[in-house]
């Protein structure tokens, strides 16, 4: 079915929504290994939160990822309703 005809449908957002929310999640988790990965095992979490979040860095990590799980739900979504 098309993306237009299924963007009408709730039972495509509620997939959409539920697909996103775990890539987000996912996608945090693959961020703060790669960027700070000897930080988060060691526990030094001021230094974690220094790299990541402090000076308003937080809006940009997490901006990204929302618009990533965004797109990736609604794509996922799409492929598999029928």
């Amino acid at each position: 079915m098309a993306l237009s005809k299924n963007i009408k449908n709730s039972i495509f957002w509620l997939n959409a929504m539920k697909i996103g929310i775990v890539f987000i999640g996912i996608l945090i988790l693959i961020s703060l290994f790669f960027n700070s990965f000897s930080d988060l095992f060691s526990g030094n979490w001021d230094a974690v939160i220094e790299k990541n979040f402090s000076n308003q860095q937080w809006i940009r990590f997490f901006s990204s990822k929302v618009i990533a799980g965004f797109i990736y739900g609604i794509y996922v979504s799409n492929k598999n309703m029928k």
